[in-house]
């Protein structure tokens, strides 16, 4: 399961991207500035690449972070197909039909 050592973040009313644009209650982002902020962060610390961020964190083709992610953050794999996701996206996942299902 996800460490709970992380603080509890408090949504502020506005935007976390940086476009200081209004967002509804409880929200963090207006919808899609979520990736925004991620690819930015991404480009920032990692030149914009995935491949160097995942190497500058210890992973890659040896070292599985969909795996870590099953292992230690309550990320789920499908039994039919192995698709690797969090529980909200295994949820919607799960629904489709699968190559065997047909």
């Amino acid at each position: 399961m996800p460490s709970n050592d992380a603080p509890r973040l408090i949504p502020t009313g506005t935007c976390w991207c940086g476009c200081k644009k209004e967002v509804g209650l409880g929200r963090f982002f207006t919808p899609g500035h979520d990736k925004v902020a991620e690819a930015a962060l991404i480009a920032v610390k990692y030149g914009g690449s995935v491949p160097q961020m995942l190497h500058a964190n210890g992973f890659g083709p040896g070292h599985s972070i969909t795996d870590k992610a099953v292992h230690d953050a309550g990320w789920e794999r499908c039994g039919r197909c192995g698709y690797v996701g969090a529980p909200a996206s295994m949820r919607n996942h799960e629904k489709k039909p699968h190559k065997a299902d047909s």
